[in-house]
């Protein structure tokens, strides 16, 4: 069980930012003893933190800070409450400042034959990318922007389902904060309070017929402000705005402990494991929806899913599965 902290630009800034994530207001001359610096190298840094996106503020007569504080990524903190049997498939954690895409940066290590058992974080994503192409928005050191990578026997059919078993896996970590209103969207979203929270992007790689490997890609809004959050084109939810305080490192460690055993075990168990447990808590069950894919259209009634993951469209009385990919659904108004 290894971990990693991988150098980026901000890791000169890594000391500045630990003594302001405590929310509190600090002094140019104080950061500057604390830091063995002059006051200008002080205001050097605190310049470069807000071309991260950080909201750092300026008080005048007193000095600096980030309102509301900063929960840094912790290998430490993330392995001290981690299930037992994820800390035994857990083979690395991986923690960055800055990537362009943790998907992209596990794929790597996947091809190299060094990603099975690999979960990779980063603070901030300058590329993230959601399902269909989306942008996934994750400014630095708010939200979860995380990557599992794992290999499987038995080609891509084994696989059927995966990615709503993984929205299982998310809620029960969730549940274990007590986050009210969670809910999936088929086939890939977990919603709470009728807007997204949280999305998963599966890539595949090696050979589909036998021994393919799989990243598995986990956006989670959490402390997103509301100016950055413009770019995001559809509603969301933020974690910290319907319940307040939950640690990040303390639920990726949950992330990891739901997921990590799901994953070991999907090849025998399939989505048949964990059907009627996505099934109650499926957004659209018995209403009204739109699937759409490409210049293709088709209305119905969302009647569950099957055992392999297709959705169940009832329409006029005729019931049609259909599976995932390039499909995209949206509840009719």
């Amino acid at each position: 069980m290894l971990d990693t902290i991988k150098k980026s630009p901000l890791e000169p800034l890594r000391p500045v930012l630990e003594l302001l994530a405590d929310g509190e207001t600090h002094s140019g001359e104080a950061l500057g003893l604390a830091l063995g610096v002059s006051r200008a190298a002080v205001w050097k840094q605190l310049q470069k933190l807000e071309q991260y996106g950080l909201a750092l503020e300026s008080i005048k007569g007193q000095g600096y800070r980030l309102p509301g504080g900063l929960e840094l990524l912790s290998a430490e903190k993330i392995y001290s409450t981690l299930g037992e049997q994820a800390g035994v498939l857990l083979r690395e954690l991986i923690l960055f400042d800055e990537v362009d895409s943790t998907n992209t940066q596990l794929l790597s290590l996947m091809e190299e034959g060094s990603g099975h058992g690999v979960a990779l974080l980063s603070e901030r994503q300058s590329a993230g990318r959601g399902r269909r192409g989306r942008q996934w928005v994750s400014p630095y050191g708010t939200g979860i922007s995380l990557s599992i990578g794992w290999e499987f026997n038995g080609g891509v059919q084994c696989l059927e389902g995966l990615s709503l078993a993984v929205g299982v896996a998310i809620a029960r970590a969730l549940e274990r904060f007590s986050v009210p209103d969670v809910r999936l969207k088929w086939p890939n979203d977990v919603w709470c309070r009728g807007r997204k929270l949280s999305g998963v992007l599966l890539e595949l790689k090696g050979d589909l017929t036998d021994r393919c490997a799989v990243v598995i890609g986990i956006g989670l809004n959490s402390g997103l402000r509301s100016e950055i959050a413009t770019a995001i084109d559809q509603p969301w939810a933020d974690l910290q705005q319907v319940k307040p305080g939950i640690s990040r490192n303390q639920l990726v460690a949950a992330i990891l402990t739901e997921l990590l055993p799901l994953l070991y075990s999907y090849t025998e168990q399939g989505f048949v494991a964990y059907r009627e447990a996505w099934m109650k808590l499926d957004q659209f069950a018995g209403q009204k929806v739109t699937l759409q894919a490409g210049s293709q259209t088709w209305r119905g009634v969302a009647v569950g899913v099957s055992e392999k993951g297709a959705l169940k469209l009832n329409m006029d009385g005729q019931v049609q599965h259909f599976h995932g990919g390039e499909i995209s659904l949206r509840g009719q108004v």
